[in-house]
């Protein structure tokens, strides 16, 4: 009897994260089936956010953006979703379908909004696409989040050695991947604002949508007082042990330093709280990589090096471009939904029983 052919899917992942510069998408060969399927990063593309970005900042920061603005926003984020996954497919052929994420709009446990408009994807890519992958932990009294672990432990796990994969994104997460765990050892948490911070600091204190590479960090000095300020500020995020979202994103340390510190300054203090908190909140929880927007930001990076005491790395190495791990991800989660597995974990979204989740559309 010939052996059983290994199943293979190729699958559209996309992820528009709390920072809103773009929507990353990226191509995926999935092979097997639930948690043991493996991953193949085969192509990315990406759209910038552009003149909807203003209007989910002004709604992400409880500000009244009217109802007709903020429902065009929407439309145009689902185009530009649309647009990077027939990009994909013009170029690899059809998939097996496509997951997105939406935008995160509000986030405070049991309520939670990612914005979307999943027919609009699925009309134009003529495939079926999964969307609304944290309702159902919500529902059954899970925090939601953080929601990338189990993805992550399929992708990043390793026999001997024990493993971090950091998240430098709005709001910094970690999983933590003990040496051959199983999914029942998993650890994973969000820690506090990180480019929530840093961007606000560039638009406000230097007219610019981020401090790119973390220049302006980089020629500051930080303020001692500042950067302590900050710190408390995001370890009392971390010891809350919730996940994070709207309310968090450190606006009020912002408010009381912005008149006393010039931007380089500030995006230096900044640079340097977040790093510390985040460096020692991952003190002991072995290799270290970095995925995110904020991997590219020199200042964190160097921060968080100083407070870890030790260098990191970034993902890439490990087969997946930082870049991408979120819209990689988001394709994993899809191909779980679409077997039948939970895609969330009892120890970390505090979810008593762990639903299946996703919700599906599809035209015929």
């Amino acid at each position: 009897m010939r052996e059983k052919a290994t199943r293979e899917r190729l699958v559209i992942g996309c992820m528009s994260g709390t920072s809103m510069d773009a929507v990353d998408a990226a191509l995926v060969r999935i092979c097997g089936e639930g948690l043991a399927m493996t991953v193949e990063f085969i192509d990315g593309a990406s759209e910038p956010i552009a003149e909807e970005r203003s209007v989910f900042l002004e709604t992400v920061e409880g500000r009244a953006a009217p109802t007709g603005a903020l429902r065009s926003a929407i439309h145009r984020l689902s185009e530009r979703h649309a647009k990077v996954a027939k990009q994909l497919m013009e170029t690899h052929g059809e998939v097996a379908f496509v997951a997105v994420h939406g935008q995160t709009l509000f986030h405070r446990p049991p309520l939670s909004w990612q914005a979307i408009e999943p027919w609009t994807i699925a009309h134009a890519v003529k495939s079926p696409v999964v969307f609304d992958l944290r309702a159902a932990d919500l529902a059954a009294g899970g925090q939601g989040a953080p929601i990338t672990p189990l993805a992550d432990w399929i992708m990043f796990r390793d026999e001997t050695a024990s493993r971090a994969i950091v998240n430098l994104g709005g709001f910094c997460n970690v999983t933590v991947l003990p040496a051959g765990g199983s999914p029942e050892t998993i650890r994973a948490f969000d820690v506090c604002a990180c480019n929530q911070v840093l961007d606000a600091v560039a638009r406000r204190a230097l007219d610019l949508n981020y401090d790119s590479g973390g220049a302006n960090a980089l020629r500051g000095q930080a303020d001692p007082q500042a950067v302590r300020e900050l710190s408390d500020m995001l370890r009392a995020q971390r010891h809350e042990k919730r996940s994070l979202g709207a309310g968090d994103e450190g606006a009020r340390w912002i408010d009381a330093w912005i008149d006393r510190l010039d931007g380089a300054c500030l995006a230096a203090s900044a640079a340097a709280g977040i790093g510390n908190v985040i460096g020692e909140t991952v003190a002991d929880a072995g290799d270290v990589f970095l995925a995110g927007g904020g991997a590219h930001s020199a200042a964190l990076v160097s921060a968080m090096e100083k407070a870890l005491g030790r260098m990191v790395q970034p993902l890439k190495i490990l087969g997946i471009p930082g870049a991408w791990r979120e819209s990689v991800a988001m394709a994993v989660l899809g191909c779980l939904c679409a077997d039948a597995v939970p895609i969330t974990l009892a120890q970390v979204t505090g979810v008593q029983i762990p639903p299946v989740a996703g919700s599906w559309v599809n035209v015929r």
